[in-house]
């Protein structure tokens, strides 16, 4: 028995850190839009700068475990995104420009658009199929072009969004550049997501069972 609860609490303690670690990712993923949208009403460039920086790293090292384990698996491309993310956000907060603060959504969206589109070229899995073999490792051979064609629907979703906070930069006001980057386009990903899964459960998962 209580060799039992010795090797219960070990699996407790890491069930446990386990979800600290998921809330505190959704955590950092949701300020992320509270940082752009606090510029609208509060603080200057150089703190919105600093707080991007932090909160860049801070989820990379969430996700990894550890500082060490997120530097092991970051691949050359996720290295240089990471850099250019982090020299836009240091530059930020030196030189307290809102140019700068304002192009930093551009760059975001064209980092996610090659971390997508490089899967598409490379000849190996493509960024959603990486995802789906998280939880399902075994994916027939339908499924893995349907992954495709997802992913392929998010390189143009990103493309488009490059397009938008390109315009919002140039030709919006503060509040609307604010109100598009750090809520419109996380309510475009919300009903994106929402309609590929309702896609999917309406016609691939049916298609499957027949």
């Amino acid at each position: 028995m209580q060799a039992a609860s010795t090797r219960a609490a070990p699996e407790a303690r890491a069930a446990s850190c386990r979800r600290a670690r998921a809330c505190a990712n959704v955590a950092l993923k949701i300020a992320y839009p509270v940082v752009i949208l606090a510029f609208w009403r509060f603080g200057s460039p150089r703190f919105i700068g600093l707080a991007l920086l932090v909160l860049l790293w801070l989820q990379r090292w969430v996700g990894a475990g550890s500082m060490a384990a997120l530097l092991a698996k970051l691949t050359r491309l996720e290295w240089a995104a990471a850099l250019a993310m982090s020299g836009l956000s240091a530059a930020i907060a030196v030189t307290d420009s809102e140019a700068l603060l304002r192009a930093y959504p551009i760059v975001v969206n064209i980092a996610m658009l090659v971390a997508f589109g490089a899967t598409l070229c490379n000849g190996g899995p493509s960024m959603i199929e990486r995802f789906a073999r998280m939880r399902r490792p075994n994916l027939d051979e339908r499924t893995v072009r349907y992954t495709r064609r997802v992913t392929q629907a998010w390189c143009a979703f990103f493309s488009l969004n490059v397009c938008a906070s390109t315009a919002s930069m140039i030709w919006g006001s503060r509040a609307f550049w604010a109100l598009y980057n750090g809520a419109v386009t996380y309510l475009l990903i919300g009903v994106l997501i929402a309609a590929e899964i309702a896609w999917r459960h309406a016609f691939v998962l049916r298609e499957k069972t027949r």
